[in-house]
């Protein structure tokens, strides 16, 4: 597992004083309000310390500690932000999306593997799975009718197969 974990990318700077706009690819403000350090790369070495998060329509603004002009805040701009996974909690129901790339996708009735998750998109109502199987993509709705487990420690995702989502044998 990850250790270090995308939050979102600064997308520009906001205001004279070194606030910048993240676009947030957490779950939101909250999530990032948990955290007192951020980091600019996903060993943890390039660390920022986090003044103040405040929401503003679907982005973030953020205010860290060791920036405090526009033309310091101007270098971070299109750089990824990560946070420590030990620094924020989750709900125990809940898991990180990174966590589940990699997993092999398993039918809860038959045992079939459908292949391995590759990729997680959203556009709107629900997580979609891309799954790739002998070079050949699916994509699932991660919906309640269709995503039944994830296990994250064995990395494998139980779903029902509904009609139409993997090509009929």
């Amino acid at each position: 597992m990850k250790q270090f974990l995308e939050i979102g990318k600064v997308n520009n700077t906001h205001g004279l004083r070194g606030e910048v706009k993240l676009e947030m690819w957490c779950d939101g403000i909250d999530y990032i309000k948990q955290l007192k350090t951020v980091y600019l790369d996903d060993e943890g070495k390039k660390s920022l310390s986090l003044v103040s998060a405040r929401p503003q329509k679907n982005i973030a603004i953020l205010k860290f500690g060791e920036i405090s002009t526009i033309e310091e805040a101007e270098q971070l701009k299109n750089k990824v932000v990560y946070c420590n996974r030990n620094d924020a909690h989750i709900d125990d129901n809940s898991y990180y999306l990174a966590d589940i790339i990699g997993a092999k996708v398993v039918d809860i009735e038959t045992q079939k593997e459908y292949g391995k998750i590759v990729d997680i998109m959203n556009y709107g109502s629900s997580d979609i799975y891309d799954i790739v199987k002998d070079k050949k993509h699916y994509l699932i709705p991660a919906i309640p009718d269709v995503v039944k487990e994830i296990d994250t420690e064995k990395q494998i995702v139980l779903i029902k197969a509904m009609k139409g989502l993997f090509d009929e044998d």
